[in-house]
């Protein structure tokens, strides 16, 4: 039980940062909203494209674009796992603080996004526990 003066501060993902890749996306056809990794992902054409994960900015950008923005300031690979995931990069909270750095990103990942094949159904039923 937290008392009265006690307050929860964990949080799994920036909600203003959310709304602002939101905003960023805006009404795109076949736009999907999941949690993962503790956070929430963004999903075009069922492909990942962008997240949020705490204050931080996750965006898909295959091997060449992640690379190039790699050498962008507040941007290192993405390994919250503790290894990391190619084609993927996490933008601090000071490389997206602002509408205009949101979008800019965001435009990036849904362009590579945009350029991958259809996902193919999966031809295996889902198995269900028991």
């Amino acid at each position: 039980w937290l008392g009265p003066t006690t307050r929860r501060t964990s949080m799994a993902y920036d909600e203003p940062l959310v709304k602002r890749v939101r905003r960023a996306l805006g009404e795109r056809a076949n736009l999907a909203e999941i949690n993962m990794f503790g956070g929430i992902a963004f999903m075009l054409d069922d492909h990942m494209c962008c997240g949020v994960l705490k204050d931080e900015l996750i965006l898909r950008l295959g091997t060449e674009g992640a690379a190039t923005a790699r050498s962008r300031p507040h941007v290192r690979a993405m390994d919250f796992t503790g290894r990391p995931m190619k084609g993927y990069v996490m933008v601090a909270a000071l490389g997206c603080a602002t509408e205009a750095d949101v979008h800019r990103w965001t435009e990036l990942a849904a362009g590579f996004v945009a350029a991958l094949p259809p996902k193919k159904p999966d031809p295996k039923p889902k198995k269900t526990r028991r």
